[in-house]
């Protein structure tokens, strides 16, 4: 049986390696899709550990958040649990490192020159493992946690590092002061994801780039949790994190007033031994369940019931269980006068009757 801590070496660097290893891990071309069937994800809720408050770039406003699902004082104990475990969360880098480099390749697409890029939920460094002076001469690295921040604080890289300790609900840039704002695989923990996408819209100079990863609607759409508990406990609590689908985040994004916007989807599926493993990566990944009103404790046959569930229904031939993450590649623009526009309703010269009539 291959364990979960050999999965790394088959998904780093690189996509084209994953076809070397069938039997580990398969995925899904990217696409693009119209739409996607809004499911949800799963994800363990280990006991929360206590640390001291960290002070942020700046305190959060006294005002109600739209709609409130998230702990997100929760989730910053989370990503900071996960990394003072420096080992158990290098072991599950992998996941967003491959993110992260697909989404420096879309950097590269626009062909700029950037003196600085701001990373949203930057974590450890994912992004910065993978920029060069080629790409921008510097990064702003801003995360809730500043224990996940400075992880590798002491790793040197190709460009200049700055870090922020910023909450992504509340951003503390200047308006028309940035030239391009990437975020992996952390905005999905956002409540008002509609206001950041404006504030990140406003921080961005005309004609600047909005450029991110988001966990998809479909992502581990195999999980049985709510089955189990179901049929254990009479009741099923909302252990399981709303994620958007692809619909809804091309209106998000037109709202948030961005041009020229663009959305495409990867799916990658990992194999592991069984559920358990599977739990313990997302815990060690700080991906832990943050839903506001969810049950403080999962009881240890309603685990292992979801566990059998799981297996019984995706499990694979070799006695592995295959878990899917669906990942939303965006891409928006801030408007700006030198940005190519439709031509106005009835402006044709020709009629496109008339065209194919000659043909």
């Amino acid at each position: 049986m291959i364990m979960r801590q050999h999965i790394k070496k088959f998904l780093f660097p690189h996509l084209r390696t994953f076809t070397k290893n069938p039997s580990l891990l398969t995925t899904a071309t990217s696409q693009h899709r119209l739409y996607a069937s809004s499911t949800n994800s799963i994800s363990h809720d280990p006991t929360e550990f206590s640390e001291k408050k960290t002070t942020t770039t700046q305190e959060r406003p006294n005002v109600p958040v739209p709609f409130l699902v998230f702990n997100r004082d929760m989730k910053t104990r989370q990503r900071s649990r996960a990394a003072i475990d420096k080992e158990a969360s290098r072991q599950v880098d992998y996941l967003k490192d491959e993110v992260a480099q697909r989404i420096v390749d879309r950097i590269l697409d626009v062909k700029r020159d950037f003196s600085t890029i701001v990373d949203l939920g930057s974590g450890c460094g994912h992004i910065a493992k993978f920029l060069d002076e080629n790409v921008c001469k510097r990064l702003i690295m801003c995360d809730m946690s500043d224990v996940a921040l400075n992880r590798h604080a002491d790793q040197e890289y190709e460009v200049e590092i700055e870090r922020k300790v910023v909450d992504e609900e509340l951003l503390p840039f200047e308006e028309n002061s940035l030239e391009a704002v990437v975020s992996n695989l952390s905005l999905h923990w956002v409540n008002d994801l509609p206001g950041t996408f404006i504030q990140i819209r406003r921080s961005l100079k005309p004609d600047g780039v909005f450029i991110a990863a988001l966990f998809g609607g479909e992502t581990l759409f195999e999980t049985s949790l709510q089955l189990a508990e179901s049929e254990r406990e009479g009741g099923i609590s909302p252990r399981v994190s709303p994620m958007t689908d692809v619909r809804d985040l091309g209106s998000l994004l037109s709202r948030a007033d961005f041009t020229l916007t663009t959305i495409d989807i990867d799916e990658i599926v990992v194999n592991y031994p069984s559920a358990f493993e599977l739990m313990l990566d997302l815990r060690a990944m700080g991906e832990s369940n943050a839903v506001i009103n969810r049950r403080p404790f999962l009881k240890r046959d309603t685990l292992i019931a979801s566990a059998a569930i799981y297996k019984e229904m995706y499990g694979n031939p070799e006695g592995t269980i295959p878990a899917t993450f669906q990942i939303m590649y965006v891409i928006g623009w801030k408007p700006d006068v030198s940005q190519p526009k439709p031509k106005a309703r009835g402006s044709a010269g020709v009629s496109l009757k008339e065209v194919l009539e000659k043909k």
